[in-house]
């Protein structure tokens, strides 16, 4: 059963169908992969294993899924787009399909130039994401089209949540809440950091969670440097820190949790000093999720705050991002951003440090929903714990 409901896939496509009529292009492809799901995610609710790929759509006409043939069937049940044709370029190098329908770039822009008419403007999305020979392959197949990078425009038409992908996010944090109990319950001395993210892991899926935004975030003591690490075999030890995190998705949309627990079970006074800092410049990025601000507004009062208490040179991610299909993706409310909050955008507040010579790396981050009243939150659970002075 497919994640992506009817009303949504003919709501975008008649986004990007308004597109390439005002950029005056023929048709849009969309390229995708495991690794870059979100643009191909949009329009399809869909995402294959193994294969790459990209979705055509055409100013008219049917859209389609350009892919591989071990896909194909995966995507004619679950994907919003089921017309497929099979490339060597999207498939995995060296097997072998006999059985299957592999066509070319020039055999797709035979059948586009007979079916659509004389194809001159294509509209690209993704192009600095896809392998060497993907492009070439795109560039020859389509000798004497012009190719428009139309990447911004198309991304910008997801900045903006519909009600629906707002309903999706909002239960994907309401799992972020379980997770959070049950790999907090865990953490313990000499459990390995592995245990503490299964047990979180088991909290999404046990309860219908179609993914993760990214793999579970364990780091106990020093291994919390690594900014995202992932669940290693060491056990956690009395008097360290772990900081810890997962998102996990429903229909494809990611919700979040992060925090940094001691695994004692109490902090010392100056693990509770860290976390207070955290919570400073939490509360102070909270309070600028005001309609109107810009990016670079909205970050700058934790960045005094930190530059005031000496964490300036500790710091590696902007304070605010927005969540969707990814867990963190455009746009990044950073200090260099003129990006406009308004209402409809879905945010995370994320405020970390890593490489202290003391406390380490730590990270506190749940989301919002941004309204005209104000900054609602999807977990009230975590916006209590991350705000609480």
């Amino acid at each position: 059963m497919g994640y992506l409901i009817q009303k949504e896939a003919e709501k975008r496509l008649e986004n990007v169908r308004r597109l390439l009529e005002t950029e005056k292009l023929d048709l849009a492809l969309v390229y995708y992969d495991e690794f870059n799901i979100g643009n191909g995610w949009y329009m399809t609710g869909w995402c294959p294993q193994f294969e790459s790929g990209a979705v055509l759509i055409p100013r008219k006409g049917r859209p389609m899924l350009l892919g591989g043939p071990e896909s194909e069937p995966f995507a004619k049940m679950d994907s919003a787009i089921t017309e497929t044709r099979n490339f060597p370029v999207f498939m995995v190098p060296d097997e072998e399909y006999p059985n299957a329908t592999i066509i070319d770039f020039p055999a797709l822009f035979a059948e586009l130039n007979k079916t659509q008419g004389a194809v001159k403007r294509v509209g690209l999305v993704g192009a600095g994401r896809m392998p060497a020979a993907c492009y070439k392959g795109i560039v020859d197949g389509f000798a004497g089209v012009e190719l428009v990078d139309i990447t911004d425009d198309y991304v910008k038409l997801r900045y903006n949540k519909s009600r629906w992908e707002i309903e999706q996010i909002g239960a994907a944090f309401k799992l972020a809440d379980h997770c959070y109990d049950a790999m907090k319950a865990k953490i313990a001395p000499n459990v390995s950091e592995i245990e503490i993210a299964a047990a979180g892991e088991f909290a999404a899926r046990s309860r219908g969670a179609s993914g993760f935004g990214f793999s579970a975030i364990v780091g106990s003591g020093a291994r919390s440097n690594a900014v995202v690490p992932t669940a290693s075999s060491k056990k956690v030890q009395a008097g360290e820190m772990v900081m810890f995190g997962l998102a996990p998705k429903i229909n494809g949309y990611a919700g979040v949790m992060g925090d940094a627990l001691p695994v004692s079970g109490e902090c010392t006074a100056r693990q509770k000093e860290c976390m207070k800092h955290l919570r400073e410049a939490y509360c102070l990025t909270k309070e600028q999720l005001i309609v109107g601000k810009i990016g670079k507004e909205i970050d700058a009062p934790a960045r005094a705050y930190f530059a005031k208490h000496g964490f300036t040179k500790y710091l590696v991610c902007p304070f605010v991002h927005t969540i969707g299909l990814h867990e963190a993706e455009s746009p990044f409310f950073g200090p260099g951003s003129k990006d406009v909050l308004v209402p409809g955008m879905t945010v995370c507040v994320d405020i970390s440090f890593f490489g202290h010579p003391e406390f380490h790396g730590v990270r506190i981050e749940t989301g919002y929903e941004i309204t005209d009243k104000g900054a609602v939150p999807f977990s009230p659970k975590m916006d209590k714990i991350h705000t609480m002075k």
